[in-house]
């Protein structure tokens, strides 16, 4: 207690330059003023994993998509196609946007509905977690939750059935070219910029509409062809591992679900069909397909989380598990990126944290008794002063 106080006056007078507030020579601020929550979109940082995590003499990093203004890589998505949309004067001031989505896709149509005065209706099938839906909701949006059974086909139906009878804008995420095109000028740009002058072996990405792994592997590929492209999907949904192609209508949508395809844990990824997205990307993009078990996803997502510091999704999870495992089999020296979609705050009524109580357990309990003071002890009378 004595260290713990000595040490917090001399934080309180320390100057800002010796406590390394800014990160060394990062000066504060960003030197600019926005003008819409849309313009922080993108430049998300990579963040190098430690050996903790990472004890392979190969050097693994974390590009965090969670930094985009509503903590997922789906804000770029957004903003693509919605852009695009008004560019084209297909959408128009006022006009409904409809998607189908996981959540993420949802969230972030529903910010740029708000600061471009759209009205916002978002289907979702009913397993996604259900704080997605009070987030959208909270940006203003309309929830439509379709059944369980119908999986992610069922919810894409009902998107697509609400814009037949009303006339509204529907995204099309999944077949939409705004969506990669939008990942090949600013997320692969990004990421050759940020590894510019330096070594990159190894890119690991899953895909949920294709958009990331098609467009930003289009801009590295381009620049760096020696790069390998290492593309991640669920084990228990091998859609591409099952070489059976998606039945497609004229629009690209799907016209079922895909027989391949099985519930898994990880959110975000791998709806029960193949995205025309993903399968439009060229046929030598991708330098290895990697199954992900949904139990090493969520227990890398809880590694990052007490190991890193990084809180993500069991999207991240999984990618970051990729990582790791090329990690022990590649060259020494390798450098591998991988990326990390969106923040864990997405998942707290999800498996990630099925075993994080909020109540406070054995270990924690101890410690409040080892002060007299401010006791709340199940059963017992609440202690305040001593």
């Amino acid at each position: 207690p004595i260290f713990m106080k000595c040490a917090f006056v001399l934080a309180m007078a320390a100057p800002a330059s010796a406590l390394n507030l800014f990160g060394g020579a990062k000066k504060p601020g960003r030197g600019t003023l926005y003008s819409d929550i849309t313009q922080t979109i993108g430049n998300t940082p990579v963040v190098k994993i430690s050996k903790k995590l990472n004890p392979t003499q190969c050097d693994v990093y974390a590009k965090c998509e969670f930094f985009n203004p509503l903590s997922s890589v789906k804000d770029r998505l957004a903003l693509a196609i919605i852009q695009d949309a008004e560019e084209r004067g297909a959408l128009k001031p006022g006009d409904t946007v409809v998607e189908a989505t996981s959540g993420n896709t949802g969230i972030a149509v529903a910010m740029l509905c708000a600061q471009r005065g759209h009205k916002c209706v978002i289907c979702m099938a009913e397993p996604f977690s259900v704080e997605r839906r009070r987030l959208m909701r909270m940006l203003g949006a309309k929830v439509i939750v379709t059944p369980k059974a119908g999986k992610g086909t069922g919810m894409v139906r009902k998107a697509e059935e609400l814009c037949e009878k009303h006339g509204w804008f529907l995204c099309h995420q999944f077949e939409n070219e705004a969506n990669w095109k939008y990942h090949e000028a600013t997320t692969g740009p990004e990421i050759l910029t940020d590894f510019s002058g330096k070594r990159l072996d190894y890119w690991v990405t899953g895909y949920g509409t294709g958009g990331t792994f098609h467009g930003a592997g289009r801009a590295i590929k381009k620049e760096r062809p020696e790069v390998k492209i290492i593309l991640a999907e669920p084990e228990d949904a091998g859609l591409l591992a099952s070489g059976i192609p998606t039945e497609r209508k004229a629009d690209g949508a799907p016209v079922g679900s895909h027989p391949a395809f099985k519930p898994h844990p990880i959110q975000g990824w791998t709806p029960d069909f193949i995205p025309k997205v993903l399968e439009d990307a060229p046929d030598n993009l991708s330098d290895e397909l990697v199954p992900i078990p949904g139990a090493h996803a969520i227990a890398t997502a809880k590694a990052l989380a007490a190991k890193e510091g990084i809180l993500t999704g069991i999207s991240g999870g999984g990618t970051m598990w990729a990582a790791l495992e090329i990690a022990k089999k590649a060259p020494a020296g390798s450098i591998i990126l991988a990326m990390l979609p969106d923040t864990g705050e997405r998942y707290l009524s999800t498996p990630l944290y099925a075993d994080i109580e909020a109540d406070m357990n054995d270990e924690e309990l101890d410690i409040a008794r080892s002060t007299p003071s401010f006791q709340l002890i199940p059963g017992k009378e609440p202690v305040l002063a001593a």
